[in-house]
């Protein structure tokens, strides 16, 4: 990872520019093969052609999430490993997020076969849309594996520093799917199965071109054991890759609801079935444009975001908040106004059978867009909280419109008939942003509150020499740190515990609080989530290289940081890890910090909770598991004792 000092320092404007443009490029591409389809689906073969492509776009977009589950947690995991300088088992990354990718197409294209017509109907299916929903999901099914790797590695590349190449390929695949569709549909008179050909015609030149970038690629070769599953790294990626799954699963579950919903209602109202499914797919597809607008805003901006927010340049913070909101702002009171002034016109853009269709859909587009500003201004916000690693409340408000617009989706519909569907969407955006507003006015004050970083005094990497060099991993009030420092002084070598941080602070401009509290800023069920933000892994990267030139320099005594995995490749690490029974440690923790009982027993385990986590997250490995430590030991028998043990286990080491 380059050195990212330059996101506190150079102008933001110009910042969010650079990062965000080709964020919202990515995004707007990645959604025009469903949206062109509709377009030339809905002039050939009618409004209920694109009923039956929004049918089938719940299982694509499953497809898509579980592509990004592991082309992002992949992507993710290639930066923080070229970071830390890490290069040899890269391969082995892409390998296994790509053929994970491949195999979950496989599996989802047998069950979309094997269930056949009967998941067709469980998803919205009509007898008017079922034939036409089975001629182009057949097709569609058929090149998921390859269009999913394709995307997982357009993720991979992208990290591999290459996003224009990235762009390019699926840029190729949309233009050939724009060209193929009115070849298909009106000159070879294929009808909805024409839209199909030309989308998988599309995504396979996409998978081609990204296939093809592997032979060319800045920082690793494929080799052949790259596609061996490796259970450790895989975790890794997966745990940065749950994110996006889940964001993509939540669009499943909503879409799948009203496609239910609709034809129950439509089915009692004069419009029939049909119509309202219709119209909500092509509602949705306008929605879709303008949201990805806004989370290529927010999502553009999250590294600059993060990086000052750990930096502890709160005045760039606000700033950087106030001009993400103002853009999107613009951008959505823009296409509000359009679609309340002109509704008629994007409804016929997507083809138009009849009167009644036409008044339904922009009556409705008028409805479910009208707050289509509150939307992204709340998605945006969540966004930026996790840029910043609050993930305590950021989890909670990406799922919050989207929790509200199905339990309204299922209320409002019962006193409002079919058009109560479309109603609960501006009903949830009114009640999201009340609520994200409350948090996001308590965030700007804290933000205001807080004093910039006071320059660290300079810390140095002390002289040492040749030698082992010891890694102690500690269970909390077990006195790992004390036994470390009594440890390095028999030996006479340098011991660093906090030293690490500072170092790494020096290293990546990031304030040395952050740092150091990077496992006490995050929920317990949520470390996962908070060590895969953006900010953390900058941070995790700066102490890793900080790890290393430690190592390198000499023998010395490192006291966490899960030295001992960072440093594995070192000939000359041994990796120590001391625990003592919980009533030892309870009475430690009560000596060293005052604790109460009470206390001292909820600070152990939130402690050792968060570190169990934090090692979990950068190895993919258990913690406190014996089997991975060249020693355990019980510190209960007395620290001086300890440190004794350990200098006598050294000097038989070495002798040896």
């Amino acid at each position: 990872m380059e050195n990212s000092n330059y996101l506190g320092t150079e102008k933001t404007g110009m910042l969010l520019k650079r990062f965000c443009l080709p964020c919202i490029a990515s995004l707007i591409i990645s959604c025009l093969y469903n949206i062109v389809d509709q377009i030339f689906v809905g002039n050939g073969v009618g409004y209920l052609g694109n009923a039956a492509t929004g049918i089938i776009f719940p299982i694509t977009v499953v497809g898509w999430g579980l592509s990004l589950f592991f082309g992002d947690g992949a992507a993710a995991h290639l930066s923080v490993s070229l970071g830390r300088g890490k290069t040899e088992q890269l391969h082995r990354t892409v390998g296994n997020a790509a053929l994970c990718s491949f195999l979950s197409g496989v599996v989802l294209i047998a069950i979309s076969y094997l269930w056949g017509d009967s998941l067709l109907r469980l998803i919205g299916a009509t007898e008017a849309t079922l034939a036409m929903a089975r001629d182009y999901g057949f097709i569609i099914y058929a090149m998921m594996p390859l269009a999913m790797t394709q995307n997982t590695l357009a993720s991979i590349i992208r990290a591999d520093g290459s996003p224009r190449y990235a762009m390019g390929a699926m840029f190729a695949g949309a233009i050939i799917n724009i060209i193929g569709d009115p070849i298909a549909i009106f000159g070879l008179h294929l009808g909805i199965r024409g839209a199909a050909y030309a989308t998988i015609l599309g995504q396979f030149v996409s998978f081609l071109l990204c296939a093809a970038y592997l032979l060319r690629s800045k920082t690793f070769r494929l080799r052949r054991d790259s596609l061996r599953i490796d259970p450790a790294l895989l975790r890794q990626i997966m745990t940065l890759g749950t994110s996006s799954l889940l964001t993509q699963l939540s669009i499943v579950i909503i879409t799948v609801i009203n496609n239910i919903l609709l034809v129950k209602y439509g089915a009692r109202s004069e419009y029939g079935a049909d119509i309202p499914l219709t119209a909500f797919v092509v509602i949705m597809k306008l929605f879709q444009i303008v949201l990805n607008i806004a989370i290529g805003i927010a999502a553009g901006a999250q590294p600059i975001v993060g990086y000052n927010y750990g930096a502890k340049r709160m005045d760039r913070v606000r700033t950087l908040l106030v001009q993400i909101l103002k853009w999107t702002a613009i951008v959505c009171a823009v296409c509000t106004l359009l679609f309340e002034a002109i509704p008629g016109a994007f409804i016929r853009m997507f083809g138009s059978d009849g009167e009644l269709y036409l008044a339904f859909a922009t009556r409705c587009l008028r409805i479910y867009l009208m707050l289509i500003l509150l939307t992204c201004v709340q998605k945006v916000c969540a966004i930026f909280l996790q840029s910043i690693g609050h993930t305590r409340q950021a989890t909670p408000l990406s799922i919050l419109r989207d929790a509200l617009l199905i339990l309204f989706s299922l209320i409002v519909p019962a006193l409002l008939g079919v058009t109560g569907i479309f109603w609960a969407a501006p009903i949830a955006d009114v009640l999201a942003m009340a609520v994200t507003a409350v948090v996001m006015l308590k965030l700007w004050r804290e933000l205001g509150a807080q004093a910039p970083a006071a320059p660290a005094a300079a810390t140095a990497i002390q002289p040492s020499h040749p030698g082992p060099i010891i890694t102690i991993a500690r269970q909390h009030g077990s006195a790992g740190k004390r036994i470390g420092q009594k440890l390095a002084q028999r030996l006479e070598i340098p011991c660093y515990y906090k030293e690490v941080t500072a170092l790494a602070a020096q290293e990546s401009g990031l304030s040395r609080d952050f740092i150091s509290d990077l496992n006490r800023n995050a929920p317990e069920r949520l470390h996962e989530l908070y060590l895969s933000t953006d900010v953390v892994q900058q941070a995790v990267t700066a102490q890793d290289r900080i790890l290393h030139r430690i190592a390198e320099n000499g023998s010395c005594v490192i006291v966490g940081r899960a030295a001992d995995y960072v440093l594995r490749d070192h000939p000359d690490v041994i990796r120590i890890f001391i625990r003592a029974p919980k009533a030892y440690r309870m009475r430690k923790v009560m000596e060293m910090y005052g604790d109460t009982e009470a206390e001292a027993k909820k600070n152990i385990a939130h402690s050792d909770a968060a570190r169990s986590a934090y090692y979990r997250a950068i190895t993919g490995m258990e913690w406190d598991r014996c089997e991975g430590y060249d020693l355990c030991i019980d510190s209960s028998i007395g620290e001086d004792a300890v440190a004794e043990v350990l200098y006598q286990y050294l000097k038989a080491r070495k002798a040896a």
